[in-house]
């Protein structure tokens, strides 16, 4: 059978309490969440912390203290994918930082600059992705490339034959975040086209935001990718209907996944698969 990895996104660095009462926010919040997913079938989780007044920081001391409090679950042994991203104000140094002192087996590599939201502008400038790219190897984390448009993977290909990425490529499809590639079922299609030609051999994943997330999963599982749901990218479940919680996600990709006929990936699988 083939096996599935679950990537569970718990937080994101936008949507906050007013928007759906279960995000979790604080450090022991997201490490409790985290630890509950991973029971219910996460293999991976990706993480982004929030500073006392709920909004996206990259400061190091929460990074720091949630991945204590995860690590601090003797009998979980998920797989920490740390963002790079998660304050737009952020330096290139504090975007990278916490990946040299804390060493996590992935980190986000986001593969090109975007207009974020239609409002302001996310910049992954060449110097950055090229310094990043160097921290990443000197730390032994291996970049989960973020692509919200087909020229992010164009680039991966470019810092591939660089050096500064080495291969087997993880891919991290992202659809429908504005500004970026609209998602559905034949973007997603080209998506993992260029990804075939750029970078052959490379694993990769899909997340689709907002009312766009049920398309991709099953989208996903049928062209053989992995998945990723969570809060930073849905705080609904379904139209009109709150989540109750990030593990309810990740047991309807469990669902899914197993009713196509495929195996959840446990941590250690999830490691074999990826490389890490």
């Amino acid at each position: 059978m083939k096996k599935t990895i679950i990537t569970v996104a718990t937080t994101g660095a936008w949507p906050k309490k007013k928007d759906n009462p279960n995000v979790p926010m604080t450090p022991a919040e997201i490490a409790a969440d985290v630890y509950e997913c991973w029971k219910h079938g996460a293999a991976v989780c990706h993480l982004h912390m929030r500073d006392d007044e709920g909004n996206g920081t990259m400061d190091v001391n929460k990074f720091r203290e949630t991945v204590a409090l995860i690590r601090a679950y003797k009998d979980c042994d998920i797989i920490l994918n740390l963002t790079t991203s998660g304050d737009l104000n952020a330096t290139d140094e504090t975007r990278q930082l916490h990946l040299r002192e804390l060493k996590p087996e992935f980190a986000s590599y986001d593969c090109g600059s975007m207009n974020w939201q239609h409002t302001t502008l996310f910049l992954n400038p060449p110097h950055f992705l090229e310094a990043l790219g160097q921290t990443m190897l000197e730390s032994g984390v291996k970049p989960e490339i973020e692509a919200f448009d087909p020229g992010m993977i164009y680039n991966a290909g470019y810092y591939l034959k660089k050096g500064i990425l080495k291969a087997p490529l993880h891919f991290q499809m992202c659809m429908g975040a504005a500004g970026g590639i609209k998602a559905s079922t034949k973007n997603l299609v080209f998506m993992k086209s260029v990804m075939d030609e750029v970078a052959p051999g490379s694993t990769w994943s899909c997340f689709g935001v907002g009312a766009s997330a049920m398309e991709m999963l099953y989208a996903t599982v049928a062209l053989g990718g992995h998945l990723r749901v969570g809060m930073e990218d849905n705080v609904m479940y379904s139209k009109g209907v709150l989540a109750e919680s990030n593990a309810q996600f990740v047991t309807r990709a469990r669902r899914i996944i197993e009713e196509y006929g495929n195996k959840v990936a446990t941590s250690a699988e999830a490691r074999e698969i990826l490389g890490v």
